[in-house]
């Protein structure tokens, strides 16, 4: 049987470096509050309800962390 890599030993981070995980994590966050932001902004300027841009904020970070989560947390 053949050694192991040092990729297979750490199934945490899908083979990927740590330096490649430590930035997706936030690029994953802002872009989730960027992306749902940006359309609770649109919402409310369309319907004008201004509640819209930080509901829109807050589903974005909840969604990412979920993503960030699924992506690296199991």
């Amino acid at each position: 049987m053949p050694a192991m890599s040092e990729q297979e030993r750490r199934p945490e981070t899908h083979g990927r470096d740590f330096a490649d995980v430590m930035w997706s994590v936030p690029s994953y966050l802002l872009s989730g509050i960027l992306v749902w932001g940006g359309i609770g902004w649109l919402l409310s300027r369309w319907t004008g309800l201004q509640v819209l841009t930080p509901i829109g904020v807050v589903v974005g970070v909840v969604l990412a962390g979920y993503l960030v989560y699924v992506k690296y947390g199991r």
